[in-house]
């Protein structure tokens, strides 16, 4: 195969890059309520995240020294970083024959692939939490975020909450919430109930914001796992930001279209979030 280096048009290499990072920017649930660590121009593949201690205080008594300092030792998590990747190939015939804009729908593909990327593997942690609330033997209900709220508060989490559980998952809680749907005027609903019925957007349970997210996946016995948490209880580090390169292969008339970038993610503090466990049916 005979590959040689060229360049796209300015107009449509600019226009995949556009489409892609804005599609990464706005389809990414999860990164954006999470903490965020950029390490993009710093050497190693390592962030190491300081995890301080809880301090008390305690009474003291005029003219007399605090003779007992509070030790403070810190503990630390690491994020490593790396890359992950994905190939578009674009024939010149595909190219010629678009009635739409070629370069914004790669770009829209290829952001939205890396979007979900990231999103899965931060989803993939909600497992990794030791409070549980919820089974996979039964529906999820709007109990258990009651639960979950009460279990962050304990732990001194602080706020605000986030919850992103699969659409079955917020069925589930809408069909709570709206009385199975039933005729609005027949039964008194809350506020949230309300929005869930005419908007189908579930909103805030027990201070906490509800997101929806398909990336959600099941555990061993099937069941989905969702999760309830605070900023602070899984960090996500970029290394480098998602680029967008491309390299001519004239023997296969075609332009290969590569989008790539380097991250890492991990659980922080495991206290701040909790495991939401429901059925995987509707």
């Amino acid at each position: 195969m005979a590959v040689t280096t060229s360049t796209l048009t300015q107009e449509l290499y600019a226009n995949i890059v556009q489409s892609a990072l804005y599609t990464l920017s706005e389809n990414t649930i999860i990164r954006p309520v999470v903490r965020n660590y950029d390490m993009t121009g710093t050497p190693g593949l390592v962030a190491q995240v300081p995890i301080y201690p809880a301090l008390s205080a305690s009474g003291l008594t005029e003219g007399t020294d605090i003779s007992t300092p509070t030790s403070f030792d810190t503990t630390s998590k690491t994020i490593t970083a790396a890359e992950v990747g994905v190939l578009v190939t674009l024939t010149d015939l595909s190219k010629e024959s678009a009635s739409e804009d070629v370069a914004a729908a790669i770009g829209r593909q290829i952001g939205d692939a890396m979007a979900v990327k990231v999103d899965t593997d931060l989803a993939a942690l909600f497992s990794g939490f030791s409070n549980v609330v919820g089974s996979g033997a039964r529906e999820l209900s709007v109990e258990d975020f009651f639960k979950a709220a009460a279990i962050l508060r304990n732990n001194k989490a602080p706020g605000p909450y986030v919850s992103v559980i699969h659409p079955y998952h917020a069925f589930q809680i809408k069909k709570q919430l709206t009385n199975a749907g039933g005729v609005p005027m027949s039964h008194n609903l809350s506020d949230v109930g309300n929005v869930a019925l005419r908007d189908g957007f579930v909103g805030r349970i027990a201070g906490i914001d509800i997101f929806e997210s398909t990336v959600i996946s099941g555990d061993s016995a099937g069941a989905f796992v969702g999760g309830v948490m605070s900023q602070d209880a899984l960090g996500y580090m970029v290394k480098r930001g998602m680029r967008i390169e491309e390299q001519r292969d004239a023997s296969l008339r075609a332009t290969e279209i590569v989008g790539s970038m380097a991250y890492g993610v991990s659980e922080i503090f495991d206290a701040y979030g909790v495991q939401l466990l429901g059925d995987a049916q509707l």
